[in-house]
This record gives C-alpha cells, structure tokens and sequence, in this order.
C-alpha cells in the first residue's frame, strides 16, 4: 500500500452547501483522497505530520460540477469548422479547455457528447494530462433526422460506424426498438459512463423544432432498459414537452435543455427525482455571441424564439421544486471553457436562487447528474476530497466563482491540482 498523506486546510471559511453550515475560522482535514474531518480549530484530530496550509479566512467548499458541456475544442459556431479542422487540433485544443476548467474551479464534469472527451477522460484518468474528472457519454444516440443527425452533413459523414471523416460531433444513428437497443450497446462498448440520447428536435438543429418529439416511448425505455442492465443511466437531449414526458416516463435520469418543461413534466422530473440541467448559459452565449462567432441565421433565429420560454420554464421548475443542477453545454467555442461559473450567476439573476441554492445546484445536485451522488460535490466526511478555495464568501456575491482569480487553489481527488502563482 503507498504512503498515507494527510493535507490540513487551516484559518479557511468552511461553507457546506448541502446543510449550510458556515464555519468561519475551521480547519478541514485530508487523509489521502477523501475529506477526513472539518471543524472548528480544536475539535478535529489533527496528525503532527500533516502538511497545512494557511487559507488566510478564504471559503473552502466542494468543487463545481458543469453537468452538461462537451469537450470537443471548438472555437467558432461555424458548421464547416468540424469539416475543415483536422481531428487532431480538436484533441489539442480540448486539452487546453481541461486545464482551464480545473483553473476555474471545476473539479467534475460531464460530456454529454463527444469523442474527443471520451479519450480525453481516460488521459485525465492516467494523470497524462490535468483536467477535471470526466463523466463522458461519448457516441450520443439519434434517430435519422434527429437532433445529432447533423442534417446539413451527409449521412455517411454523421455515423459514427459508416463515417469518412471522423469529427467532435459524431453519432450513433438508431430507429426501432431493435436498433436502439444495439446502438445503446455499441456506445458502451466504446466506453460511454452513461447514454446520451436525443428526444427532441433542437436549437442547432437546422430543420427541426425544439418542440418536436424525436425518440418514441418505446424506442426510450429500450435504451433506458439496456443502460439500466449495465449500471448505467441515460441523460437526454429533451427540449420540447412531449419528448421531455416520454424521458422521464421511460426512466430518463437527466433532462437536459428543457426548454418547454410545465407542470405536468415538473411534477413528472419530482415523482422519479430526475434531474433537470436547463443549461441557460449557452442560450445567453448564442444570443449575445452567437452572430460574432458563425453561428448560422437559423441558429440564431431559435436561440431568440426560446430565449423567454426557457427562462419561464427553468424558474417554474425551481418554483414546483425540481431537483436542477448546472450545466452550460459549452464546447469550447460557443462558450469559453473556464467562465462556466456563468450558469451560476445566472440562476441567482434569472430564475431567483439565492447563491446558496445556485451552489446547491453546482454540487449537490449535479454529482447526481453525473452518476456520482454522495461521493463528490459535498462537504461531508468520507466524501472525496473535490475541493476549491476561494477569496470572498460565495453566499454573499455569486460573482465571487465568476472570477477565475478569485479560486486560489484547487483539490482533485486529494491532490492539489492549483495553488497561487501557478504558471
């Protein structure tokens, strides 16, 4: 067995957002990889060994979780980018994403969609290179017209089994029950920690609608019931009602977007204690960024249409207390990896959470997102050391977690990923 280490955090605010305990002069101890103990300055055991550092009054609490990006190192919203760039720059530039990630706070994430972050993740695992820990679905699941059926593409271009040329966004494209199933198959063979399937049409979808149920009941509950078999879970692309209720009713966990999600669905994501990610930043990147960056007029004509809708529908979820959790569906262009924290501010901006419930949200409930309850994204003992810590109290001023400068270090799985003056 290797060397036991202990870390000692001392002279630090210590904030659980599960509880909202504050402590305001603790400690926190380390023991390996997992949080020892924390409490006030006396009444923690504390090893004579132990190395300490002095948080000078900064907050200690558990990293952030974006539950829904893709890290496919894009740097525009321009279609022909992904046909143009060779696959190699995307996996470059992806690496640099991780590392700006982890800098901002971010100790987890989850890709829902991508293959670039389905080898990226297993690079980060074998300490290869430094990034947050990665939940990658890899190949998401698309029925022939669906949302990742990428319609302005040849169809020989979009599946990933018949593919001439490899790009980020690949599918695995599936009609029928039968298809579904093998397609849920394949996806686990190569490697996805869960499925990501598409159960409605989309806003960067050329010629459908968010509103469009896409995935049939049937053909869900095959997927889910396949993932299921393998201690999986499925997380879905569901924007419009109809295709949100046939998630959850199929056993979905995760609701992605849910741009037209009532009450029926809310109560529906409640009874199952689903999860609902509304992803607003990327809505707000497009309408503020989207022009500048390519995206395509029909792009940006749907980001305008939902811009409300979402907002209304996220803050009748929170009101009808569903369990939402942050997530930005960033990819590297269409929102900068590293200003993820955005999804933050916005819910305490837009939707009405206090800061504390916004934490709440980026760690509590996003570890449920990403397959990882009551392991990481909380301040508890025995919970994996997933840590940050920042200048100011975050329950006062979200915009603490805005600045990167403000996350002085940062503590991955009891290592000390980030200190000041990094380089």
């Amino acid at each position: 067995m290797g060397e036991e280490r202990e870390l000692l955090l001392e002279n630090v605010r210590i904030l659980d957002p599960e509880s909202g305990y504050v402590n305001n002069n603790g400690i926190l101890v380390i023991k390996n990889n997992i949080i020892k103990d924390f409490g006030s300055k006396g009444s923690v055991e504390v090893s004579k060994d132990s190395n300490s550092i002095d948080c000078k009054g900064y907050t200690v609490m558990p990293g952030l979780i974006d539950a829904h990006l893709h890290v496919t190192g894009q740097r525009s919203g321009k279609i022909e980018e992904s046909l143009v760039t060779p696959l190699g720059v995307f996996y470059a530039r992806a690496v640099k994403d991780l590392e700006a990630l982890i800098n901002a706070g971010f100790t987890t994430v989850v890709d829902a969609g991508s293959l670039v972050a389905l080898h990226l993740r297993d690079a980060v695992n074998e300490n290869t290179i430094v990034g947050p820990r990665v939940v990658a679905s890899g190949l998401p699941l698309s029925m022939t017209f669906g949302h990742a059926d990428t319609h302005y593409m040849p169809v020989d271009y979009v599946d990933y089994r018949t593919s001439k040329k490899l790009t980020p966004f690949m599918s695995l494209i599936c009609d029928g029950t039968d298809e579904c199933r093998k397609a849920t198959r394949y996806a686990m063979r190569e490697g996805a920690d869960f499925i990501k399937v598409m159960a409605t049409g989309g806003v960067l979808s050329q010629r459908d609608k968010p509103e469009h149920r896409q995935f049939t009941y049937e053909e869900l509950k095959a997927i889910v019931d396949e993932a299921q078999a393998a201690n999986r879970w499925v997380h879905a692309h569901a924007q419009g009602t109809e295709g949100i209720l046939n998630s959850l009713r199929a056993g979905v966990k995760v609701i992605a977007h849910a741009i037209y999600i009532n009450e029926e669905a809310s109560e529906e994501a409640k009874k199952r204690n689903a999860v609902v990610v509304p992803t607003l930043s990327i809505v707000q990147r497009l309408i503020d960024d989207g022009e500048k960056l390519g995206v395509p007029e029909w792009g940006l004509k749907k980001s305008k249409e939902v811009y409300e809708q979402h907002l209304n529908a996220t803050r009748l979820a929170y009101k009808m207390g569903v369990k939402i959790a942050t997530g930005t569906d960033f990819d590297g262009g269409l929102g900068k990896m590293g200003t993820n924290a955005m999804e933050l501010k916005l819910f305490v901006e837009k939707v009405g959470m206090s800061p504390l419930e916004a934490i709440r949200a980026a760690t509590v409930n996003a570890s449920s997102a990403a397959g990882l309850e009551g392991k990481v994204g909380l301040m508890r003992k025995g919970a994996l050391a997933d840590l940050i810590v920042v200048n100011g109290n975050p329950i006062d001023d979200i915009n603490t977690l805005i600045n990167v400068d403000n996350v002085k270090y940062v503590i991955k799985d009891g290592n000390l990923v980030k200190k000041p003056n990094n380089k």
